[in-house]
């Protein structure tokens, strides 16, 4: 049995609304290319309906596979995936696993709802649908990603302080970058996409170290 999933019921709602967003999107939307370096619209959606169905021993042999490099073997599990199934099916596996407690054991409690609130603006951003994420979701994913030593967020805006400015959180010290929880949940995640909702007089440096 996998490891359960922190905020199920968000999780469920951001993937049952993922789902109805997609359903009007046209092959050409799903061929986009996303935020993610070489992944189109389709491969993000494939990935996620990867999330309750992940092993750690397929995980390891895949990364195994890929020379010990976990972000390429996710890729080419993504792009498989999205080979086999079309946008259809992977919309109807969406709304399928809405409520599964289930995630690879390697990952944390708030992963899958991280990950679903940075992949769907991923895809939602280049299609020019992009939407303000809720505080309550995105302000525990901000928390977990900042204590996430893997993600390396707070060495990328080391010498930085950043501030939300709809929520109580602020972190680092220095010039400050501010904006909302949703936005820095983004740069925090690595997406220089995020930058974009954000100022202060840090900002010009933070975008230094994106480029």
């Amino acid at each position: 049995m996998g490891a359960q999933v922190g905020m199920l019921d968000d999780v469920a709602a951001e993937r049952l609304r993922l789902a109805d967003d997609l359903e009007s999107l046209t092959p050409g939307e799903w061929a986009t290319p996303s935020l993610c370096a070489g992944w189109t619209v389709h491969d993000v959606v494939a990935h996620l309906t990867l999330s309750t169905r992940q092993s750690v021993p397929w995980t390891a042999w895949r990364t195994l596979r890929a020379r010990g490099n976990l972000e390429r073997a996710f890729a080419e599990m993504a792009r498989e995936r999205a080979r086999e199934y079309p946008p259809a099916d992977l919309i109807v596996q969406l709304r399928e696993m809405a409520h599964v407690d289930r995630r690879l054991a390697l990952a944390g409690e708030l992963d899958p709802l991280n990950d679903l609130l940075v992949h769907s603006q991923d895809l939602a951003i280049p299609l020019g649908r992009a939407r303000d994420l809720p505080v309550e979701r995105a302000l525990p994913c901000l928390r977990h990603t900042w204590a996430a030593p893997f993600v390396g967020s707070a060495k990328r805006f080391a010498g930085l302080r950043l501030t939300a400015t709809d929520a109580e959180w602020t972190e680092g010290d220095g010039p400050e970058v501010r904006g909302p929880v949703g936005a820095l949940l983004l740069a925090a995640n690595g997406r220089a996409a995020g930058l974009d909702g954000l100022d202060g007089e840090g900002l010009v440096e933070a975008r230094r170290r994106f480029a």
